[in-house]
C-alpha cells in the first residue's frame, strides 16, 4: 500500500495494492475534519448527504460503504483512508454493524470527520461497537500516532461499566481494531493473556487475573516521547503565580522548559527539591507538572515500607493486585506522566521485605518497569519525576545521582511578609468570597502575625495564619453585620495564640 503526507498527496503506484480502491494517508492530527478527515468516499455519481447512515461492505479489502438513503442502496467506493483506521473500518464491515457518518463533499470526495454508531447490526448482534465503544475506539486512534510499517500493521492477525476495556469482548475488539497502536511487547503480551482470558484449560482465577490485568493494561493511551514545545513565557507566568522569590529556582525550571523544546524529550534527570518543611516543595513540583500539561501521581515515601507496594504482587496468590505504580499508570490513564516522589528521604526505611529504594531505582533509570502482578515491560521514557525531601544526608548516592538537585532556603522574614501579603491573603479572600476591602490589617497587626511564627520554618504556618484570620473576619461580617473588619495586634495575637 502507498503511504503519503496528508498535506501532499500522492500517489506511488508501484506499492499500491491492487485489491483496494483508496489510498493510505499517514497523518498525525488528532482531531478529523473536512480537510483532514478519516477517510474519503467517491461522490461522481451522488453528492452525498451531510449526515448518511449505511455500513462499510467488502470488508476483506475495506473498500467500500453502502448508503441507506429512503429505502434505497448506493454504494461508494473509499479513495484515501487515515492509516490508523484500517483495521477499524475492515472491523465495522466484518460484523456488518451499521453507522452514521458526518461529512462534507469536496473536490476530492466525500470527506467523513465522523463515524457514529448507530446500535443497530444486520445479524441482531450485540457487539460492542455499542454503548460508545466505538467512540472510545475512534478517540484512542486519533491520540495515536500515523502507522510506520503498514504490512505489518494491516497484515498482522490481532487475534489473540461504561467505555473502558473490561470485557472479553471489548478487550478482544480493541486488539483487532487498534492493536497497532500499542508498543510491539505490550501487543504481544496482550495476545497471550487474551488467550489465558479465554481458555478453558486454566482456573478461573488465572482467568479473571489475565482479564484484569488486560484491562489495566490495555485502557492505558501509550504515547510516545515526543513532547510538544512548551510555551517559556507561559511556563515563568504559572511560576510567578504559584511562587515568590525562589529565583534561582525558577531559572533552573525554565533552563529544563527550553531543553525540553530543543530536544523534543523529557531530560534524562528528575527533579529532587531540597529544603525545611513548608518552604513550598509541593507547590513547585505542582507547577511544574501544570507547566508541562501532563496529569500527576503522588507516591507518599513515609507510608511505604514494603516494596511490594510498589511493584504488585504475583498473580499466584487469589489476592494479587497491581502495585502503586501500575495503579498510577491506569488511574492517569496515560503512560507520560509526573511522579510527584514525596519525602524521598524516607524510601529507604523497608521493614525487612527489601528497600522501596530500589524500586524507586528501576523506575527513574527509564529502562522500563515491571509490576509483578501485570508481568509485563512497560515504557518509561515517558515518565518525569520529581522529589521532595527535608533531609539530602538521608538520602543514598544511587538515588542522588538520578535527580538534578535544587536547594531551597528558608524565607527571610520579609520575604514572609511579602508572601502573606501579596500571595497568601489574597488567595484565600478569592477562594471564600471576601473582598479586599473587607479586611483591614495595618503595619502593626502584620507585625503580631511575623511575630507569631517567628520561629518557624517554611510559610505554611502563615498561609493557615491568612486562612483563620479571613475565616475570624467572614464570621464577623456575616454573624455580626460588620461591613469592615479592622485587625489589631491585640486581635491577632488572641487568634493566633
Amino acid at each position: 500500500m502507498a503511504v503519503f503526507d496528508f498535506d501532499e498527496p500522492q500517489v506511488n503506484t508501484t506499492s499500491q495494492n491492487p485489491e483496494t480502491t483508496y489510498v493510505i494517508l499517514k497523518n498525525n492530527n488528532d482531531v478529523a475534519t473536512p480537510d483532514q478527515p478519516i477517510l474519503v468516499l467517491d461522490n461522481q455519481q451522488k453528492q452525498w448527504s451531510h449526515h448518511s447512515a449505511g455500513m462499510f461492505v467488502s470488508p476483506i479489502q475495506g473498500t467500500a460503504f453502502e448508503f441507506d438513503e429512503d429505502g434505497k442502496h448506493f454504494k461508494a467506493d473509499i479513495t484515501e483512508l487515515d492509516s490508523r483506521f484500517v483495521n477499524l473500518i475492515k472491523w465495522l464491515g466484518e460484523n456488518h454493524i451499521t453507522v452514521r457518518l458526518s461529512g462534507e463533499n469536496t473536490v476530492r470526495g466525500y470527506a467523513v470527520y465522523k463515524i457514529q454508531e448507530t446500535g443497530v447490526t444486520v445479524r441482531g448482534t450485540k457487539l460492542s461497537a455499542e454503548d460508545g465503544f466505538l467512540q472510545f475506539m475512534i478517540e484512542r486512534l486519533f491520540k495515536s500516532d500515523a502507522v510506520e510499517n503498514d504490512d505489518e500493521f494491516f497484515d498482522e492477525a490481532e487475534d489473540g461499566d461504561n467505555m473502558k476495556l473490561t470485557s472479553i469482548q471489548t478487550i478482544s475488539d480493541f486488539l483487532t481494531c487498534a492493536g497497532g497502536t500499542l508498543p510491539d511487547n505490550i501487543r504481544l503480551w496482550a495476545r497471550r493473556n487474551l488467550a489465558v482470558a479465554k481458555s478453558s484449560e486454566v482456573t478461573p482465577e488465572e482467568r479473571r487475573h489475565a482479564q484484569r490485568a488486560l484491562s489495566i493494561m490495555l485502557n492505558i493511551q501509550w504515547k510516545n516521547s515526543d513532547f510538544e514545545p512548551i510555551d517559556p513565557v507561559e511556563a515563568r507566568r504559572i511560576l510567578d503565580e504559584e511562587l515568590y522569590g525562589l529565583e534561582s529556582v525558577k531559572q533552573r525550571i525554565i533552563e529544563t522548559i527550553i531543553q525540553i523544546n530543543r530536544t523534543h524529550t523529557l531530560p534524562a534527570y528528575g527533579l529532587l527539591i531540597i529544603g525545611p518543611a513548608g518552604t513550598g516543595k509541593s507547590q513547585i513540583a505542582y507547577a511544574v507538572a501544570r507547566i508541562l500539561k501532563m496529569p500527576w501521581a503522588i507516591l507518599e515515601m513515609s507510608s511505604i515500607n514494603d516494596p511490594e507496594q510498589l511493584t504488585g504482587s504475583s498473580r499466584i496468590y487469589a489476592n494479587a493486585k497491581p502495585g502503586l505504580i501500575m495503579e498510577s499508570f491506569a488511574m492517569a490513564e496515560t503512560s507520560n506522566l509526573v511522579f510527584i516522589i514525596n519525602e524521598l528521604d524516607k524510601a529507604a526505611s523497608g521493614k525487612g521485605n527489601g528497600n522501596p529504594a530500589d524500586v524507586l531505582l528501576t523506575l527513574l533509570d527509564n529502562l522500563g518497569f515491571t509490576d509483578n502482578y501485570v508481568e509485563c515491560n512497560i515504557p518509561t521514557s515517558g515518565v518525569y519525576p520529581i522529589a521532595t525531601a527535608n533531609d539530602k544526608s538521608q538520602i543514598s548516592a544511587p538515588l542522588m545521582s538520578r535527580f538534578a538537585v535544587i536547594e531551597l532556603p528558608d524565607y527571610t522574614m520579609e520575604e514572609k511578609r511579602i508572601i502573606f501579603s501579596k500571595f497568601a491573603m489574597p488567595k484565600v479572600l478569592k477562594r471564600i468570597g471576601l473582598k479586599s476591602e473587607e479586611i483591614v490589617i495595618n503595619d502593626a497587626a502584620l507585625d503580631a502575625i511575623m511575630d507569631a511564627y517567628k520561629n518557624t520554618s517554611g510559610i505554611r504556618d502563615i498561609e493557615q495564619a491568612a486562612e483563620h484570620i479571613c475565616a475570624n473576619a467572614l464570621y464577623q461580617i456575616e454573624a455580626e453585620g460588620k461591613t469592615v473588619v479592622e485587625f489589631t495586634p491585640e486581635m491577632i495575637r488572641g487568634l493566633l495564640g
